[in-house]
């Protein structure tokens, strides 16, 4: 569902609480977390989607990775996961298997346990994840918490909607697809690790709804301003091509829709439009995006070259609201 459609249904919503519910519905957060303990509490996501890719046991794992990035945005650590799938009843066994197999090898490079599931009949193939992790309560890492002065780190470059988008219909050169894949392959694991060991105000994963449909969700819940540099942006190899070709994924102009029509995006000075749609562009099992201070954004990008990680300056948190894209 798109943002705008999204945000309906859950505004009709009337549901229980409890006090040991951390963050749940009403913080629009990447995933639920409850205490359990003083010192313990679990972080609960579940994700899934189509296929993206043709090969089976790759979109078994970029399934994987794209719904344990939930946990890590949280400051979570995975330990189990159950499969959520849906397959057509004649999809051979070896492809359903094939797909199951994907996830289960990705959900045990994050060190977690793939534990069960459960599967339906549907006409489009679907697979995905329900993830449990842990975290210690005063070490989540909400969308709530950036502050005016805050650095805004990224730790992916942008582009997998239109570059799979591109594949669909056979226009993607074969290089920009294998870079796409690789980098929807990888897990934020390595990423949130190293950011566990430093002084981090708020983090989202961008998937979904875009770059700016996630950092604005950073400024609501935080009553905060970002502005975002266009470029400063790192983005796929091809991408900005295809952009320009106006090969973009239905879900992109949807979020661009909900996200301008009150003004909460807003532009400095007139931006191409080729890059405007790659700000919007949904994202599979994109990076990490951190708002932290400038002298702690300064030793984690030392960590990150140091792990041989990768993490792009994009922006800054300023007073107000919204997020204003500048050049």
């Amino acid at each position: 569902m798109g943002p705008g459609a999204l945000s309906d249904v859950l505004a009709g919503l009337c549901l229980p609480t409890h006090p040991n519910l951390l963050i749940g519905l009403d913080a629009s957060d990447d995933a639920a977390v409850y205490r359990l303990a003083p010192d313990m509490a679990i972080v609960q996501t579940v994700d899934f989607f189509p296929p993206i890719v043709d090969d089976p046991y790759v979109y078994g794992a970029i399934a994987a990775a794209n719904a344990l990035s939930d946990v890590y945005a949280m400051g979570g650590r995975p330990i189990m996961a159950l499969a959520v799938a849906a397959f057509p009843a004649d999809l051979p066994t070896d492809v359903m298997r094939t797909i199951m197999q994907g996830g289960a090898d990705k959900v045990a490079e994050a060190g977690a346990v793939l534990a069960g599931g459960h599967t339906v009949t549907d006409k489009e193939p679907k697979y995905g994840l329900s993830v449990t992790g842990v975290v210690a309560p005063d070490r989540t890492t909400p969308k709530a918490g950036a502050q005016p002065g805050d650095v805004l780190l990224l730790t992916k470059p942008l582009g997998t909607g239109i570059i799979t988008t591109a594949a669909k219909f056979d226009k993607a050169q074969a290089g920009h697809l294998s870079a796409a894949v690789a980098s929807m392959l990888r897990l934020n694991r390595t990423a949130a690790e190293l950011a566990q060991a430093v002084e981090i105000h708020s983090t989202t994963d961008i998937t979904g709804f875009g770059l700016l449909g996630h950092a604005a969700e950073i400024a609501r819940n935080s009553s905060v301003g970002l502005q975002i540099s266009v470029g400063a942006l790192p983005l796929l190899p091809g991408a900005l091509d295809y952009s320009a070709e106006g090969i973009i994924p239905g879900g992109l102009l949807t979020n661009q829709q909900y996200l301008e029509q009150d003004g909460y995006v807003r532009y400095a000075k007139p931006i191409a439009e080729r890059y405007q749609l790659l700000l919007f562009d949904p994202q599979t099992s994109g990076g990490l995006l951190f708002a932290l201070p400038p002298s702690v954004a300064d030793q984690l990008e030392r960590a990150f070259a140091a792990a041989g990680e990768l993490c792009w300056r994009i922006g800054a948190v300023v007073a107000g609201d919204g997020v204003t894209v500048i050049s």
